[in-house]
C-alpha cells in the first residue's frame, strides 16, 4: 500500500513552496519558485497575482510528480498563504485586473488614519486591530471608483475580490470556490473575532460592496477538490490558513502562553492566548487575531511584527549588492565582536513597533572610516534582533504575560548569530525546532490531517516535533539594558526625523 502524504503549499510574499508531509511529520519533495515584489512609488507595494498563481501550480505539479515516483498517495491539499495581500480579477477571463496590493502597502495610510479617528474605538474591541496603515477594502473601493477595467467588470457582474487564499482556491478548485479562511479574514481587518463574521458597518464606511466578499470558512474546513487538469491530482482541499498561523502550529505552539518568532519577509512575534477573545490591545502596533479556527472553535493570539526584516536582507544582497546572500551576512557577523557603534534599522516599509510610523524608512548609521563589512553584518542582524525584542515587549505589555521560551522558525532561523542576539536582547531562550524552515508547510499539513486523516489531533501531530538547538541569553541584565537603551536612542532620532519630514510635506 502506498504511503499516504499531505501536499502542503506555503505561498509566501517572496516565494512559493510545495512539499509532501508524511505521518511522521517529515517534509520532503520541497519545490520553490521565487516571486517578485515591486514598489513603483513610496508606500506602494505590489505583486503580480498571475505570477503567484502560475508559480503555485508549478510547485504543486512538481511535488505531485515526486509523490508518484516515490509511490506515495496524496490524500489532501493544505494551503498556507500570505495574508491581506488582495486581488481583483475578472471571473470570465480569470485574470487579475490590476496589480495585487501586498500586505506591506501603505499608500492609503493617511486616508486610513483619518478613518481611524472615528472608528478605532469600535474597531479594536471587535476586530482586534485599529484602522492601521492599509486596508484591502479601501484599496478595492478606490479601484472601483477610479479604474475603468474594474468598474466595467463590476457592471458586467464579472468582478471578483479576495486575498491570496481566495485567489488560489478560485483557480485550483473544481467549482471555482470563492471563500476565505478565518485567519486570512482576521488579518485583513474587517472580521469580528468573537462572531466569525464581517464587520459590515466598517466595510460600508470604506466603500466596500458587501456582495464582493468571499464566504468565510474555518481554517480546517474542506473547501473543494483540486482540479486534476491543472495540478495533476484530484484531492480534497482540507485546510487553508494564513502563513504565520500555520507556522505557529508547525512549531508546536498550540497551547496558551506558547510564543513564536517566525522570520520571513518580515519577523512576526506571536503569543497564544487561548479560546477566549483577547482584550483590547493597548498599542496600535500589536494586533489581536485568530491563531486559527478549527471545527468551529477559535484559538486567539496577539501579534506584533517588523514588516521588512527579511526584505531588508534581500535588498542589501540583490539591489544594494553589499553581500552575496543572507547566509554570508550571518557568516560575516560571527567574525565581528560587535557592531562597533553601527546601527541598522530594517524599516524599509515603515515601523510598527514600538511605535507605528508608516513613513519611517530603513537606515544604517554610525559608520566610520574604520567600519568593516563584518561589523555592518553584525549590525544588520542586531537590528533585526532589536526589532524582535521591541515586538515581544509590545506583546508582553498588552497581555501582561511573561514569555519564558520562544520557538523560532522561518528561513532566518538557520542563522545562529541572529538567534543568539535575539536571546541576548530579550533575555528569553530561543528554541529552534528541527526543520524550522519548513514550519509553515508542516503546520498547514498538521491542520489538514489532524481530524483523523493522519493524526487524531493537533496535539498528536505536534508530538512529532523535536528541538534542534536552544540559544540561551549570554549577557547580563545590565549589558542588555545598555544595548537596548542605545537602540532606543537611535530609533527615537529616526522617528523624530520622520515626523519632521511629514510636517514639511504637509
Amino acid at each position: 500500500m502506498d504511503a499516504r502524504v499531505i501536499l502542503a503549499v506555503d505561498e509566501g510574499t517572496t516565494g512559493t513552496r510545495a512539499a509532501l508531509v508524511d505521518e511522521h511529520g517529515a517534509v520532503s519533495a520541497i519545490h520553490y519558485r521565487r516571486l517578485a515584489v515591486t514598489s513603483p512609488a513610496s508606500g506602494t507595494v505590489e505583486q503580480d497575482a498571475w505570477q503567484i498563481l502560475h508559480s503555485t501550480v508549478e510547485v504543486i505539479k512538481a511535488a505531485v510528480a515526486d509523490a508518484r515516483s516515490a509511490g506515495q498517495q496524496i490524500i489532501a491539499l493544505a494551503i498556507a498563504s500570505q495574508r491581506a495581500t488582495s486581488v481583483l480579477w475578472d471571473s470570465r477571463t480569470g485574470r487579475p485586473l490590476v496589480p495585487a496590493m501586498a500586505w506591506q502597502d501603505t499608500r492609503y495610510s493617511g486616508d486610513v488614519a483619518r478613518l481611524g479617528l472615528e472608528w478605532d474605538d469600535r474597531l479594536v474591541p471587535a476586530t482586534g486591530r485599529p484602522a492601521g496603515v492599509r486596508s484591502s477594502y479601501l484599496w478595492a473601493a478606490r479601484h472601483l471608483a477610479l479604474t475603468p477595467e474594474v468598474r466595467a467588470a463590476r457592471d458586467a457582474n464579472r468582478l471578483m475580490f479576495g486575498s491570496i487564499d481566495t485567489w488560489l482556491l478560485w483557480h485550483l478548485s473544481t467549482g471555482s470556490t470563492h471563500v476565505t479562511s478565518a485567519t486570512n479574514a482576521s488579518a485583513s481587518g474587517g472580521y469580528i473575532l468573537a462572531e466569525h463574521r464581517y464587520y459590515d458597518a466598517w466595510l460600508n464606511a470604506v466603500g466596500m460592496p458587501l456582495d464582493l466578499l468571499p464566504t468565510l470558512v474555518d481554517d480546517n474546513q474542506e473547501v473543494g477538490i483540486t482540479r486534476a487538469d491543472l495540478v495533476g491530482v484530484a484531492v480534497p482541499i482540507k485546510a487553508v490558513i494564513g502563513d504565520q498561523h500555520a507556522a505557529l502550529i508547525g512549531l508546536g505552539a498550540i497551547k496558551t502562553a506558547d510564543a513564536t518568532v517566525v522570520h520571513g519577509t518580515g519577523s512576526f512575534c506571536d503569543l497564544i492566548l487561548g479560546h477566549r477573545p483577547p482584550p483590547s490591545t493597548q498599542y496600535a502596533a500589536t494586533l489581536a487575531l485568530l491563531a486559527w479556527r478549527a471545527n468551529g472553535i477559535p484559538m486567539y493570539a496577539v501579534e506584533t511584527y517588523a514588516p521588512t526584516t527579511g526584505s531588508a536582507l534581500g535588498w542589501m544582497c540583490d539591489r544594494g549588492g553589499w553581500f552575496d546572500s543572507p547566509e554570508q551576512i550571518s557568516r560575516l557577523a560571527i567574525e565581528a565582536i560587535d557592531s562597533a557603534g553601527v546601527t541598522c534599522i530594517p524599516a524599509l516599509a515603515g515601523l510598527r513597533a514600538p511605535e507605528l510610523s508608516p513613513t519611517l524608512r530603513g537606515s544604517l548609521s554610525g559608520i566610520s572610516l574604520s567600519t568593516t563589512r563584518e561589523q555592518i553584518a553584525f549590525a544588520v542582524l542586531e537590528g533585526i534582533a532589536h526589532s524582535v525584542a521591541d515586538a515581544m515587549h509590545c506583546n508582553a505589555q498588552v497581555t501582561t504575560r511573561e514569555t519564558v521560551n520562544v520557538r523560532v522558525g522561518g528561513g532566518l532561523a538557520a542563522s545562529d548569530p541572529l538567534l543568539q542576539l535575539q536571546a541576548d536582547l530579550t533575555g528569553v531562550p530561543m528554541e529552534r525546532q528541527a526543520g524550522a524552515d519548513s514550519a509553515t508547510l508542516r503546520g498547514a499539513a498538521f491542520l489538514a490531517g489532524s481530524t483523523g486523516l493522519l493524526w487524531q489531533s493537533l496535539a498528536d501531530a505536534t508530538r512529532l516535533l523535536r528541538p534542534d538547538q536552544v540559544f540561551m541569553p549570554a549577557i547580563c541584565a545590565d549589558a542588555r539594558a545598555e544595548r537596548r537603551a542605545t537602540w532606543e536612542i537611535r530609533l527615537r532620532a529616526e522617528l523624530g526625523a520622520a515626523r519632521q519630514s511629514e510636517g514639511a510635506i504637509s
